[in-house]
């Protein structure tokens, strides 16, 4: 195997760096960051887990803000990332494992886990790689899902 063009590695790091940068915006319930990891027009799916929803990036991204503003702790792991670069775009598959944590009236959190794959379609803007498409694809989830969010388990 020869070794790759600096371009192909270049791309690599700025594509893990974006894919990174979505769950430190998510995390760190930074919204304006997280604009940096989209294209205005990007296509979200996150109907797979309970509750997700699907649309247009600015309608997601306010689902997004309600639905995880609530949880004083999410934590996004990302890992086995498969990258396949054509030019000016590219698709990526992410394993992600994200333990959050929901108030309970006692004060302590009800810890749940949500494990999957993003399924991602990246494109090569002005500003850098951005998501144009993300379909969530859900694994498991070892825990429950607190009842006071009402979206059942």
């Amino acid at each position: 195997m020869s070794p790759l063009p600096l371009q192909e590695l270049s791309d690599r790091l700025e594509i893990q760096d974006l894919l990174t940068r979505y769950t430190v915006a998510i995390d760190r319930k930074d919204w304006s960051l997280l604009d940096r990891c989209f294209t205005p027009d990007a296509e979200l799916d996150y109907t797979s887990t309970p509750g997700g929803q699907k649309g247009a990036y600015p309608e997601v991204r306010k689902w997004l803000e309600a639905a995880l503003s609530p949880f004083p702790m999410t934590m996004h792991f990302i890992s086995n990332s498969v990258v396949e670069i054509d030019g000016d775009r590219a698709k990526a598959r992410t394993y992600v494992i994200n333990p959050m944590g929901f108030p309970k009236k006692d004060g302590s959190l009800h810890i749940f886990t949500v494990g999957g794959y993003y399924n991602d379609e990246l494109v090569r803007t002005a500003e850098g790689w951005r998501i144009a498409k993300r379909v969530e694809e859900f694994a498991y989830m070892e825990g429950s899902l607190p009842e006071e969010l009402g979206i059942g388990s």
